[in-house]
């Protein structure tokens, strides 16, 4: 039995998908629920563009054969689009400790909500046609999966992203610069992270992508507690990545530490904002579409650069 677009929709919702495995099938309940969803209400982001005639080919769909222009020439062309454009698109992964953080009553650790919108994207890169590879990267990127259009290539996207473990610090900066110089086209780089790290470090490599005229857009995932610290009473802290403990009384800390966490996410959407990036904010209880379509948008662009 095949669902229809109101069930499939609901594989959007993270708590839904928590109870499926393996990635694979998580990443095609989000892709057709996403496409379920663009069915019933059209995405304009996600449009095509009509960009020029070519003649038409053996291999060529019929069906997209120009008959009024058939009609005035008695040639056979085809309408190409600018959404027919292949885009090369490279997925930067996050993988450091704090990645793994999960607070109780959350479906995902970061880790895990990031990898699953990877390989989302990822196939749904593939149906499009696009080209599309993976760095995973904590102090440096530990794991590069090249550029392939092939639809093949997504099952080798999928055991990467299974095998990625959060470990050691996030040190933003050399992996962007990294990146940056192994990437030798110009493309849309979609960097998934927490974020833990000093923003100027961060400035520093987004520079770099930006300075090779790459396309960006930073979906920085972070878990609900981060943003409003919800502990209460003494409780004892523990740095993911440093493994640093301290004992702080939360209720006499939220204020504070609210204050300063939104100093640090502005800090992020400011540097985003200087370069043309876009940057979204994702908690791992948002529906996973958010990200979706704002690829769409952005890949919509990037396909008529």
């Amino acid at each position: 039995m095949r669902a229809g677009p109101a069930s499939s929709s609901r594989f959007l919702d993270p708590h839904v998908l928590a109870g499926i495995a393996p990635l694979e099938l998580r990443a095609k309940a989000v892709v057709e629920g996403l496409l379920a969803g663009l069915h019933r209400s059209p995405f304009k982001g996600f449009s095509v563009e009509f960009s020029q005639y070519r003649q038409y080919s053996p291999w060529d769909d019929p069906r997209r054969m120009d008959w009024k222009v058939y009609g005035r020439s008695d040639r056979y062309f085809i309408k190409e689009f600018e959404a027919e454009t292949n885009l090369r698109a490279y997925i930067l992964l996050d993988t450091s400790a704090s990645m793994g953080y999960q607070s109780e009553g959350t479906p995902f650790s970061k880790l895990e909500y990031a990898s699953t919108l990877a390989a989302s994207l990822a196939h749904l890169m593939l149906k499009q046609r696009d080209q599309v590879g993976l760095a995973a990267f904590h102090q440096n990127v530990h794991t590069w999966v090249p550029l392939s259009s092939r639809m093949s290539h997504w099952q080798l996207l999928l055991h990467t992203l299974g095998e990625c473990r959060p470990s050691l610090m996030t040190k933003i900066a050399q992996p962007l610069h990294e990146a940056a110089e192994r990437l030798k086209k110009r493309g849309l780089v979609i960097l998934l992270t927490d974020g833990l790290d000093d923003p100027e470090y961060f400035e520093k490599g987004l520079q770099h992508l930006k300075f090779l005229k790459h396309d960006v857009i930073v979906f920085q995932i972070l878990d609900p507690a981060e943003l409003i610290f919800p502990f209460q009473g003494l409780v004892e802290i523990e740095e993911m990545e440093t493994h640093v403990k301290r004992l702080i009384h939360a209720d006499a800390s939220r204020e504070e530490y609210q204050k300063n966490f939104r100093v640090f996410i502005e800090q992020y959407y400011q540097i985003c904002s200087r370069f043309e990036v876009d940057h979204l904010m994702l908690t791992t209880t948002d529906p996973l579409d958010v990200a979706l379509s704002a690829y769409l948008a952005k890949r919509a662009a990037s396909g008529k650069a």
